[in-house]
């Protein structure tokens, strides 16, 4: 019997896989903090790991430099769970040593089961390295992994079950979100405030990994990229400001609006939007580039309001973000402009200026923009509202929204 453990703070995940893999014929134990996880694994000796990055008292990237520097788990396969828009934290888990790294929110419970059994078939035929070997105490030789599995019937009621589980919640898990934005915005006192962005982050983070297990992926999308931007006001404070309050806001209610009709919510199969970038400055330039890609969209840059009006009619762009003060003509300028195109009547466009105060807001209505962002800001801020608006304007098309 092969040992699994799984370290996951969400305790509604960790039961479901615990239970699921228990069924499959597995050992296993699940941890809901760093500190427990590692301790497990000293104690458990698991066969294949499980491990959530975002732990308490002890984070992932700690538990993976600890276990690596340890001769007798240099070979243990850890199956890191992550969120995409947390590159450098992926970085830093490959380095530190993880066999692979999975993305929460589009990770099914076959692919990951399938790469379960494909890690501990694959350590089965590793050798073992000198060190660890001298140093290891014998022990009975295991039976051979089993292969990976197709799916299955087994598989497929399983997922059609944590579904049900899932819609059933949301009504309960839906008041609870919008509560603690609430708190988080009439809270005044400074680390008071930090807190309540951590709360509603582990809520946030929660919703990534469950809605991903399920298989709907529009609020697995979206919740992913709104969990790295509370992350990063919960991390560095600095960052809450009145733009990322703001879009914090709008996040919010466009994920609790998609809750309310997440039975009816369609896969994201032809998704493949593409946004127009226009900033005459080319570190601002590539910062927006750089936003839009970690949303996982493509981009297309532009320096001035002349030739992106030229692209613009060459080939259409599904969102546009507009600086506001280019030479020649300005954002606002070419906004106005850009909605006398047909194709662009209703297309979103988002401004990302300096200019964060309320006559720039008010321009920026009266010139046809959908919303502003201001500068500087946090990259995964710019992901965050693209692929709000992009999500919109699909649900839209698709007559669910």
């Amino acid at each position: 019997m092969k040992r699994l453990l799984i370290i996951e703070d969400d305790r509604i995940i960790g039961s479901i896989y615990s239970k699921k893999f228990a069924v499959e014929g597995f050992n296993v134990e699940v941890a809901e903090d760093g500190q427990t996880g590692l301790e497990r694994i000293l104690a458990f000796q698991p066969d294949i790991v499980l491990l959530d990055l975002m732990l308490p008292k002890l984070n992932g990237l700690d538990i993976l430099n600890r276990v690596r520097a340890m001769p007798e788990f240099q070979r243990l396969p850890i199956i890191v769970f992550s969120n995409a828009y947390m590159t450098s934290v992926i970085d830093a888990a490959w380095k530190a040593g993880a066999t692979t790294v999975l993305t929460k929110s589009s990770t099914s419970p076959k692919k990951l089961t399938e790469t379960i059994h494909e890690l501990l078939a694959q350590a089965e035929v590793a050798p073992a390295p000198a060190a660890a070997t001298a140093a290891a105490p014998p022990v009975a030789e295991a039976p051979a992994a089993a292969p990976a599995k197709p799916a299955s019937a087994d598989d497929d009621a399983f997922r059609v079950e944590q579904r049900r589980q899932f819609l059933a919640r949301l009504p309960q898990f839906n008041q609870a979100i919008r509560d603690l934005h609430q708190n988080f915005l009439k809270t005044e006192d400074r680390t008071a405030k930090i807190a309540a962005a951590g709360e509603l982050y582990r809520h946030i983070h929660a919703l990534t990994g469950s809605a991903g297990m399920v298989g709907v992926d529009i609020i697995a999308r979206i919740s992913a990229a709104y969990e790295a931007l509370l992350k990063e006001m919960h991390d560095k404070p600095g960052n809450i400001n009145v733009s990322t309050t703001r879009t914090s806001t709008q996040t919010l209610f466009f994920i609790s609006a998609l809750l309310e009709k997440a039975a009816q919510l369609p896969h994201l199969t032809s998704f493949d939007p593409v946004v127009l970038a226009v900033d005459d400055e080319g570190i601002s330039r590539k910062a927006v580039m750089l936003s839009i890609e970690k949303g996982g969209v493509r981009g297309v840059a532009c320096d001035n309001g002349a030739s992106a009006l030229l692209k613009a009619r060459e080939t259409h762009f599904d969102l546009i973000v507009l600086d506001v003060d280019m030479p020649g003509m300005n954002g606002y300028e070419l906004c106005s402009k850009l909605r006398l195109l047909p194709d662009y009547k209703d297309t979103p466009v988002i401004f990302v200026t300096g200019l964060s105060d309320f006559q720039s807001r008010a321009r920026s209505t009266l010139s046809g923009a959908n919303d502003l962002i201001a500068k500087p800001f946090v990259f995964v801020e710019l992901s965050v509202k693209a692929l709000s608006y992009l999500l919109k304007a699909q649900l839209v098309v698709q007559r669910v929204m």
